[in-house]
């Protein structure tokens, strides 16, 4: 009978939510979706489903949206979100709305109160994934980022209350737990490791330079305590270290399918590096045009943060003409926005990277590691180290389509999973061959 009566309650509660607000039901009006809707849900219902099916949704409402001008309403629960797949209306709200929506705070489950963005170069610590593909610690990042992506896109999960009782809270938490007990474990073991060069530094060489890691800069700068500082390296782990793996992994399963364009990127190794076996270097990265112009068309196409959420804090006006009120949420659908024709022209979907040796027509409309005062601090590094890993590669190898592929397969869209990022469903498989 108690659930009963909460249910009820729940129930009555949404409904007076909407009734309330008339001002944002008169916006979802003036937006409609060409989705259904359902009572209560709103467009939820939608996003049951597989990871796979979550990600399909995503890209069904992105079309859609972009076919209604590039805004559209949808409804989850008593919250309605504004999506955006339009460059003119996402610059202006990502330059105003700064605060992020509701739903990242079950990401803050996992990184803490650690900052948003941060580079790749973390712990210090080799983890040897490739030796140890059982490693505990990116198991457990594995699942608890899906863990987490799925609580964010089903509301009926929202509730601590509800979901503490669940036995994917218990798993979440015992990934968390293991997480955090191996950072801080490195956290203390690099203090004392600190302490002991410390000790020995005045018989060193003061000209000579030693590298340091992220954790070691801020064990040095920072009067954070270790959980603190756990928390930074979660962030770092989770939104840094991920998205660029996940680039550089679209980009070689994209060239290990157009063999022509990868042709013309190893072309351009042999002009800049030549035939020898020297290191990568700093200045040989911005005379790899092309690879970057590849690098971008595959962010286009696959950008491993495909949506990103804010929330509208005041009133805020588009160019349009539009309102944006107070108390919706905002969608900005990168997946679409990359696929608008409008600014990418007929060939929206077709993978052509020589589109990135012009100028664009809007600056927003690429925007891989989100736009405006919000956007990924770690951007430029990202593309260093994305460009620097693809080149050693492609120098010595080339990509290859997994044995035994249907060549029908290959010539359609990638099919895509969404677990905070979005990957691969068949994981990314190629073949490497030796060009030596």
């Amino acid at each position: 009978m108690f659930w009963l009566l909460l249910i009820v309650a729940c129930l009555v509660w949404v409904m007076n939510s909407k009734l309330e607000n008339r001002k944002i039901v008169e916006l979802s009006r003036k937006l409609p979706g060409d989705l259904p809707s359902w009572p209560i849900l709103g467009h939820a219902y939608l996003l049951r489903g597989s990871d796979e099916d979550q990600m399909k949704v995503f890209q069904k409402s992105g079309r859609l949206t972009i076919n209604r001008g590039g805004l559209a309403s949808y409804w989850v629960a008593n919250r309605l979100y504004i999506m955006v797949a339009d460059p003119v209306a996402a610059e202006v709200i990502l330059k105003k709305c700064l605060d992020k929506d509701y739903v990242m705070k079950f990401l803050q489950f996992l990184v803490g109160n650690g900052s948003i963005y941060a580079p790749e170069t973390t712990l210090g610590v080799q983890m040897r994934a490739q030796l140890s593909p059982n490693q505990a610690f990116l198991d457990a990042l594995e699942e608890i980022t899906q863990l987490v992506a799925t609580r964010m896109v089903q509301p009926w999960l929202y509730a601590d209350c509800v979901y503490s009782l669940l036995p994917q809270y218990r798993r979440a938490e015992k990934c968390r737990s293991l997480m955090y007990e191996f950072v801080e474990q490195v956290i203390k073991t690099k203090r004392m490791e600190m302490e002991q060069r410390a000790k020995t530094n005045s018989q060193q060489d003061p000209e000579v330079f030693s590298p340091q890691s992220f954790l070691e800069m801020l064990l040095e700068s920072s009067q954070l305590t270790d959980h603190e500082l756990a928390e930074e390296a979660m962030v770092i782990s989770v939104a840094g270290t991920d998205t660029s793996a996940v680039a550089a992994s679209f980009t070689v399963l994209m060239l290990s399918r157009h063999p022509e364009v990868q042709d013309r990127v190893y072309e351009e190794l042999c002009e800049v590096l030549g035939d020898s076996n020297r290191d990568m270097t700093a200045e040989d990265l911005p005379r790899l045009k092309y690879l970057e112009a590849v690098i971008r068309e595959t962010l286009r196409l696959y950008p491993p943060v495909p949506i990103i959420v804010r929330s509208v804090e005041q009133d805020t006006d588009l160019p349009s003409g539009l309102t944006l009120v107070k108390g919706v949420g905002i969608v900005i659908n990168i997946w679409a926005t990359h696929r608008n024709p409008r600014y990418w022209g007929s060939d929206a979907d077709v993978f052509r990277p020589e589109r990135f040796l012009e100028p664009l027509k809007h600056p927003a409309q690429f925007m891989p590691f989100s736009y405006g005062l919000r956007n990924c601090l770690g951007y430029q590094y990202a593309m260093m180290s994305i460009k620097t890993v693809l080149a050693s590669l492609f120098r010595k190898y080339r990509a290859l389509p997994p044995e035994g592929a249907d060549q029908t397969t290959l010539k359609e869209p990638l099919r895509l999973k969404f677990d905070i990022m979005m990957k691969d469903v068949h994981k990314f498989q190629i073949q490497l061959e030796s060009r030596l």
